[in-house]
């Protein structure tokens, strides 16, 4: 510990007064093969830290030439994630924010693209006359200016500077595109200092069934090649199945150059709540503590408690309610990660363990009653046997006329349902075609030349570039019912801000015809011009909202729209609005700075059960 930080940290880390206290910088790569849950331990370990008292920020480096994930498929990278400022990010930024409760910039992913452009343009701009710009230095120089820069930006409410910066590096080591990262922060760590840098290794260690035999040569290759390219870790995190056992941890000890404790056995869990808990466990914050010589006092995690009663609750869940996600992404579940995290959060909230139906929105299509009879009725039969309905977000007409399939069943059948922005929009064309008589309703996405264009595009949009050119962003929307459920649900605010994601939006010169069938809108956004909210009434729960509200879903804090779903679809919805719907799990956050580490004297957090 720094010297005379001691006192000062018992003052509280946030009035700490030490001088020469350098930024922290954790660099986590992966080996072996990508997908290998660099995220969720880059994560982790940033829970860890912030449980002792830190600001943390975490910060997702992509090697691939997209300036932003906003125009790939979710089959390329998973669902793209929206920030406050409308970046359009990696998923991983999901994850930071749901175990770190932050607020990240869109300058908290860097992609090879945004480095590339950024030097091209100072290039333009003569700030490099008379050089050759190349690789080294200058490429290399703007990632490591970039990183220092955006570790500084706070992402806590509290608008401190965080103390400790975790840098993931996408993809695995030895890649082609990860080359000039890999020399960036093997010169990165020459100019923070050893004392400010240290670098975890995540690899696999696989287990064939035919021997049953956890192999070490993967992680003994792939660390060779880290070391090789300038790096050596400091910890490796081994991915498996089954705990390691003594003889292997040795083993990868001698062969990677490392301590035995500082192999770290990573393997699979019943929940990701527990990953933190493992790491805790295996002395992960007593090493960051001596290596780095952070500022803080070495004593029990008891705050920590919180995400134990989490994964102690989520295993001993009996009672199930089944969603139907009804999609076009459905044979990839990281394309909806923040949806189902939202929908697990909400579940764990009412003590019921979740069940997915993935459906494919086109196999509920008359089409695939003809070319695929068996397929058809499978997904009518997970349909019909879901306790709710649930259409999520996307882009482009394949699927479109199934989702509406599935909102019209919902809608007349009386089950609970959430539309979440283009789910929202195709309720809207729903109802026109089949309550109000318009047959031919539809977006203009889909068809430009309705009669009825019950969705249209929206003016700002730039239909000749795709990327960055949506509505984006944390959007203010106002509540224009004081009895709607949604408004009652988000404890009776007057406004929401949440993250939008769209480029077509609900024509509300069509608006009273809906109105009058009741068909209410009852959300709006500042200006009353957007259609933001929608309830149907006399309906268990018909909602459907033009933002994304699983993007500021925390683990204690599930977003209204799905915990209103998970309630209806579990019978508890009017018992909860008759007790005054308080949203118990919001308020469990203790810490003043809004932040998900609990005062030190909570032992346990626990939700109030509900009847």
């Amino acid at each position: 510990m720094y010297a005379g930080h001691e006192l000062c940290f018992k003052k509280g880390p946030k009035v700490c007064s030490c001088r020469g206290v350098s930024m922290k910088y954790i660099l986590v790569t992966g080996g072996v093969i990508s997908g290998i849950g660099k995220g969720i331990i880059a994560s982790s370990v940033g829970t860890l830290l912030k449980s002792c008292g830190l600001h943390v920020t975490a910060i997702k480096i992509d090697p691939y030439i997209n300036i932003d994930a906003g125009t790939f498929s979710p089959y390329e990278h998973g669902e793209v994630f929206v920030l406050d400022d409308g970046g359009e990010v990696d998923l991983d930024l999901g994850n930071y924010e749901r175990f770190l409760d932050i607020r990240l910039t869109r300058d908290n992913n860097l992609t090879t693209g945004k480095i590339y452009q950024s030097v091209i343009t100072k290039e333009r701009r003569g700030d490099y006359l008379g050089k050759t710009v190349q690789v080294v230095p200058h490429i290399t120089d703007a990632i490591q200016e970039w990183v220092m820069k955006q570790a500084k930006v706070s992402v806590d409410s509290d608008g401190v500077e965080p103390q400790v910066c975790v840098v993931e590096l996408g993809g695995t080591v030895g890649d082609i595109e990860s080359m000039p990262f890999i020399e960036a922060f093997r010169q990165f760590q020459f100019k923070v200092k050893r004392e400010n840098f240290c670098n975890i290794h995540v690899s696999l260690v696989p287990q064939p069934n035919t021997t049953g035999e956890q192999k070490t040569k993967p992680t003994q290759n792939s660390v060779r090649e880290l070391r090789g390219l300038g790096l050596s870790p400091d910890l490796i995190m081994c991915r498996c199945t089954t705990p390691l056992e003594t003889a292997v941890k040795e083993k990868i000890s001698m062969f990677c150059h490392v301590e035995p404790t500082q192999v770290i056995c990573v393997q699979d869990v019943t929940s990701v709540y527990r990953v933190p808990l493992l790491l805790e466990k295996q002395g992960v914050v007593s090493y960051f503590c001596e290596r780095l010589n952070l500022p803080v006092e070495m004593k029990p995690l008891r705050i920590l408690s919180k995400w134990k009663e989490m994964s102690d609750r989520s295993d001993r869940l009996l009672e199930c309610v089944s969603i139907a996600l009804v999609g076009k992404y459905t044979k990839l579940s990281d394309s909806y990660t923040s949806v189902i995290k939202a929908l697990e959060h909400s579940a764990l909230a009412i003590n019921h363990k979740l069940q997915v139906k993935y459906i494919d929105s086109a196999d509920l299509e008359l089409s695939t009653q003809t070319d695929d009879p068996v397929k058809y009725h499978e997904a009518w039969q997970h349909l019909c046997s879901a306790q709710g309905v649930l259409v999520p977000g996307g882009f482009g007409v394949r699927g479109t006329e199934g989702k509406m399939l599935a909102i019209n069943w919902a809608r007349k059948q009386n089950k609970p349902f959430l539309g979440v922005c283009l789910g929202m929009q195709l309720a809207v064309c729903e109802f026109a075609r089949n309550v109000l008589g318009w047959e031919d309703a539809n977006s203009t996405e889909f068809n430009p030349e309705t009669k009825h264009p019950v969705v249209i595009d929206m003016p700002e949009h730039n239909s000749g570039q795709m990327g960055g050119t949506m509505r984006l962003g944390k959007r203010r929307t106002i509540f224009t019912s004081a009895n709607g459920v949604m408004r009652k649900l988000y404890g009776n605010v007057e406004h929401v801000d949440e993250r939008h994601r769209h480029r077509f939006e609900v024509n509300r010169e069509l608006k009273h015809h809906f109105e009058n069938k009741g068909f209410q809108f009852v959300g709006q956004d500042v200006n009353g011009e957007r259609m933001e909210v929608i309830e149907l009434d006399d309906h268990c729960y018909f909602v459907g909202v033009q933002y994304h509200p699983e993007f500021t879903s925390r683990p204690i804090n599930p977003s209204p729209p799905y915990f209103g779903l998970l309630l209806a679809a579990a019978g508890k919805l009017q018992s909860y609005m008759a007790k005054g719907c308080q949203l118990s799990p919001r308020d469990t956050y203790s810490d003043h700075s809004g932040s998900s580490s609990p005062d030190e004297e909570l032992s346990e957090v626990k939700f109030p059960p509900l009847s």
